[in-house]
């Protein structure tokens, strides 16, 4: 059974499109491509670790085009060379041929073709980029671990990791690192339910009270 980690790029507001360059993705006006690279560092903690292990790519059909226009022409960089002999398979609508060396279309529903790629054999698999497959596999209980590179800055608009729509479920924090320029990458696993409790030491005021029953009626 391969695992498979997210390692997504994010904005404090969960912003993810575009972080490497102005032209990389413009779609829908976004006029802050490139957020991330004044952030970057020299040591960039668990996410060098996670990049220079092996994995195949899982990736998003927008965000393997923008892949395949880069990394096979860039293969002078160690990641370029890793990412050209690895495998990418790649989500996708579309019957056209993938031209990208070591390239595979999975098709049909997100959750199950990735579901069924996970019980192969062969390499654990990374996202990178590729923000419309993070809800249905969180939905669907698929990721092993879940790497936010969280950096520190607002941009309102954009696509974003999540959208409000997932299920409700917990977390577990197992590792974080913080850079010299305030990124902060923290590391997640499944956690079963979602668990509540109170800090109410008492019974509540008779204000209390009336507030609740202001809720009840709509009235609050």
């Amino acid at each position: 059974m391969r695992k498979l980690t997210g390692a997504a790029f994010v904005s404090l507001d969960g912003v993810m499109q575009a972080p490497g360059g102005p032209e990389e993705d413009p779609t829908n006006g976004f006029r802050y491509g490139g957020w991330a690279t004044p952030f970057w560092s020299e040591n960039m903690g668990p996410f060098e670790q996670v990049i220079d292990s092996d994995y195949d790519l899982l990736l998003g059909k927008r965000t393997y085009d923008i892949f395949a226009g880069y990394w096979p022409f860039n293969q002078d960089i160690p990641i370029g060379e890793r990412f050209q002999r690895i495998n990418k398979y790649v989500l996708t609508h579309s019957d056209k041929p993938l031209e990208w060396e070591n390239s595979h279309p999975l098709t049909g529903d997100t959750a199950e073709a990735v579901a069924g790629l996970k019980r192969t054999d062969g390499r654990d698999l990374l996202i990178q980029g590729s923000s419309t497959l993070y809800g249905p596999l969180l939905d669907a209980g698929l990721f092993d671990r879940l790497m936010l590179i969280t950096f520190p800055l607002l941009l309102g608009q954009g696509k974003r990791i999540l959208d409000g729509s997932e299920k409700a479920g917990a977390l577990k924090l197992v590792d974080s690192f913080v850079t010299d320029t305030g990124v902060v990458i923290t590391t997640y696993e499944p956690a079963g339910a979602v668990q509540t409790g109170s800090f109410e030491s008492k019974p509540p005021s008779e204000a209390e009270l009336e507030r609740r029953e202001k809720m009840e009626a709509g009235e609050w």
